[in-house]
């Protein structure tokens, strides 16, 4: 698999109305790493199909820079996923890259969409393996299926976390979806943020936090993208162009953090290349490959960020 998209940053992932023109016409330009067009829970059941056609020209004829360009298809409990995948996938030409899969609870779904999209990409004169898939887990079940799902198919790209969905599966009596619970002494997503967050790692793939739904809160948004931030988190879904800069600056390196991470990558590479060591010494700690591995990921989203080579 050679998708363009499976290394590049998702700090900020954009949800965008497959319905509404106006939002998607705005979509290329508003900054964010990802933007998905969706054609799931933001449309309307009498507009899912029209929108198809819609959301598969916008993804052809916009301006979409270095942004990862997702559809959000419909799940395969829903009797619209084959005709998103045929009717709007299929559509939408070389420059989408990836499709995103809601409400997974067993690794079979991701399997059935791979190989739907290796048809696709056949008839479509694209290479196989050109699509990634972005897996999102919604459930108790899915929860507990998630390093099966993570690891079920070579174009899986992330796993990515929907609160609102997940909190009705544990029967919670709130309706925040995944914020602050008065009452409860803790954080009460953190097993499930982890669960995801292993299981994303242990296949190499990118971990997405799900949405801040108070849209106009932009310091309590900061606040929950720091907490999965800290975790490892790549990033985290945006529902409003306002919340894109807050979380492309949560999720991206400090100038200091930047600057360390080269300095790490250079001095691992002077230690393997010239001095045949497998770990040598940067100041006060010891640094080897599973540093440099680290390193480079920040390397790659401080880049992402418009950062440069100090």
């Amino acid at each position: 698999m050679s998708a363009r998209s499976r290394n590049l940053p998702r700090r900020s992932c954009h949800a965008v109305p497959g319905s509404n023109p106006r939002f998607i016409d705005k979509a290329p330009a508003i900054g964010a790493d990802e933007v998905f067009l969706d054609l799931e829970d933001a449309v309307a059941p009498s507009e899912k199909i029209p929108a198809r056609a819609r959301v598969a020209a916008a993804v052809r004829d916009g301006d979409w820079g270095e942004t990862v360009v997702c559809i959000r298809v419909n799940s395969w409990s829903s009797p619209w996923t084959t005709g998103d995948v045929l009717d709007a996938v299929g559509a939408a030409g070389a420059r989408l890259d990836t499709v995103m899969l809601p409400k997974v609870e067993r690794a079979a779904e991701v399997v059935a969409l791979d190989l739907v999209l290796t048809q696709l990409e056949r008839n479509s004169g694209l290479p196989v393996g050109h699509l990634g898939i972005e897996a999102q887990i919604e459930s108790a079940r899915g929860l507990i299926a998630a390093e099966e799902i993570a690891a079920s198919s070579p174009r899986v790209e992330a796993l990515v976390l929907g609160p609102v969905d997940m909190s009705a599966s544990m029967g919670m009596p709130s309706l925040a979806g995944g914020l602050d619970i008065p009452g409860y002494p803790g954080d009460y997503f953190h097993y499930v943020l982890v669960r995801i967050l292993m299981a994303a790692r242990a296949a190499g793939v990118q971990a997405v936090d799900g949405p801040y739904v108070r849209i106009r809160d932009l310091d309590g948004l900061r606040g929950y993208a720091a907490r999965a931030q800290v975790l490892g988190y790549d990033g985290k879904w945006s529902l409003h162009p306002d919340q894109v800069p807050v979380l492309n600056e949560v999720f991206s390196p400090s100038a200091a953090q930047y600057a360390r991470a080269w300095e790490v990558i250079d001095a691992y590479r002077e230690a393997t290349e010239r001095g045949g060591r497998g770990a040598v010494t940067l100041g006060e700690e010891m640094i080897d490959e599973a540093s440099a591995r680290a390193a480079r990921a920040v390397v790659a989203r401080g880049e992402r960020a418009g950062m440069r080579r100090p």
